[in-house]
């Protein structure tokens, strides 16, 4: 049952507000390095329901006019094609798209800086993209002894090396397409050009999770250690706060352990570090706004969930998952869950025993389950699609949507010209199919009108469904999972 936990508007306004002061406190210029996504960030917006997809952006429309935005991305992600999962796009053509979604929103792209530069022929073509879009873009290089000679990373032979980039504005936005592009050695090398330069500038990170000032074990940071289960990222509380403070505060492996290093760099360019701790470096704000901590803790267990069975199913796909799953099956223990507890799918394991045939079922926003399973006209996910729309609409469940004399000709047009063994629809074809009927069919009308209700109810199958049907669900906002089960006959 979808409710909501996090007040979006009062984050807005918090974030903002703390970036303007952490902008005040160093003086005047601010490099925030920006980590998670910044304009669809669905794994928040999960996890928090009330939480926007786009939160992050529209914060940072607030400060539009003190912003600026550079793009990092590793020559060596180029060079080895690296592919965004959650897309399944390449970091470089990432950065294009991310180049383009700033701008149409209004905010500056200042430029590109490639970091662990080297030169090759897939790095040559990417900037001369870049450079025929006219965008400036920078060249940053691997330092010997990096991360642990302090030494030779703040001199000449190293940051030193790096280009300076040319900024304006008085925030500057650090980002990139994925994690490990070099986002933070970014930002340190320009604090030491800017201190060559006389100009006072400071650093600071956003990073949405772990949420620092709620538990550890809360399902919120759970759900963050499934979300980079591939990663192996561990919360953790933070030493470093709690000795100076005598506060717990949550923080996660890799932030800790490299911060010695941060407040090293920091000595040797300022002769003093202005952070005590990791979580001193941060401005994240989302703690502060939620308001239901039981809705946040019910959506971030279905999350950790929904992780869990993502894994199995891209085990059975692909291979090469069984670390990833056994952390989530850790994680799932330490939050005290078990498929079990995820609603939909015990209903549509059942219903799948029981019939002997694929089933689905879905959790409407009121709790009430829908189920409905394969037959010789439709997929189980069609069905259990056209049979929430009549619970939604309330429309008597023995009126068809679509008379079978719609359906037979599509089934023909699959099957006789277009290549296809399986006849029965996808939920595209239906909801084509439904449209083509509304047309001439009240029932079919209304049940169209509900599709928007569809919006975060948690959804199961008891197969693996088509890469057609995942897309569709999830164009449509429902939050899907499937058994590791295959549905298919042929093993080619």
């Amino acid at each position: 049952m979808f409710k909501t936990g996090f007040d979006n508007d009062k984050y807005l306004q918090m974030q903002s507000s703390r970036i303007k002061e952490r902008i005040s406190e160093f003086g005047g210029k601010l490099y925030l390095e920006f980590g998670g996504k910044l304009f669809d960030d669905y794994h928040a917006s999960r996890v928090l329901p009330g939480f926007q997809p786009d939160s992050k952006l529209q914060m940072l429309l607030q400060l539009k006019d003190q912003a600026e935005i550079v793009v990092v991305i590793s020559a060596q992600d180029i060079e080895k094609n690296k592919v965004r999962g959650d897309l399944g796009i390449t970091y470089d053509i990432d950065v294009f798209r991310l180049i383009d979604a700033f701008k149409s929103r209004g905010l500056m792209v200042g430029s590109v800086v490639l970091t662990k530069y080297v030169s090759t022929p897939k790095v040559n073509a990417f900037e001369q993209k870049l450079k025929n879009a006219g965008i400036p873009f920078y060249h940053h290089y691997l330092i010997e002894g990096y991360p642990a000679n302090i030494t030779q990373i703040v001199s000449d032979d190293g940051y030193g090396k790096n280009d300076y980039i040319e900024t304006t504005r008085e925030l500057v936005i650090i980002t990139a397409p994925g994690p490990g592009s070099g986002k933070m050695a970014t930002c340190l090398s320009q604090l030491y050009h800017e201190n060559k330069r006389g100009i006072k500038a400071g650093y600071a990170k956003f990073e949405t999770f772990p949420i620092w000032n709620i538990p550890l074990n809360h399902p919120v940071n759970i759900a963050y250690e499934a979300a980079t289960a591939d990663l192996n990222d561990v919360n953790m509380i933070d030493p470093w706060h709690l000795e100076a403070y005598g506060k717990t505060t949550v923080n996660y492996n890799r932030d800790v352990e490299i911060f010695p290093v941060l407040k090293a760099t920091f000595d040797k360019i300022y002769g003093k570090c202005p952070y005590k701790s990791p979580t001193d470096m941060g401005v994240n704000m989302a703690g502060n706004c939620i308001f239901d901590d039981e809705a946040v803790r019910a959506a971030s267990k279905q999350e950790i969930i929904r992780r869990y069975y993502t894994a199995c199913c891209e085990n059975l796909r692909t291979g090469g998952k069984k670390d990833e799953i056994y952390k989530l099956e850790l994680l799932m223990n330490n939050a005290q869950l078990s498929v079990d507890d995820r609603l939909c799918a015990n209903s549509a394991e059942e219903l799948a025993k029981k019939t002997g045939e694929p089933a689905a079922a879905i959790e409407l926003s009121d709790g009430q389950i829908v189920t409905g399973k394969t037959s010789a006209l439709l997929g189980c996910a069609s069905a259990m699609l056209l049979n929430a729309l009549k619970v939604l609409g309330d429309i008597d469940d023995d009126v068809l949507l679509i008379v079978p004399e719609v359906i037979k000709p599509i089934q023909e047009l699959k099957v006789n010209h277009l290549g296809n063994n399986n006849p029965r629809l996808h939920t595209d074809e239906v909801l084509l199919a439904l449209s083509v009927s509304a047309v001439t069919d009240g029932n079919a009308k209304k049940a169209l009108e509900q599709l928007s209700k569809l919006r975060n109810c948690e959804m199961h199958s008891s197969v693996l469904l088509s890469q057609v049907d995942e897309n569709v669900l999830k164009k449509l906002g429902i939050r899907l999972t499937c058994s590791a089960v295959s549905n298919k006959k042929k093993i080619y």
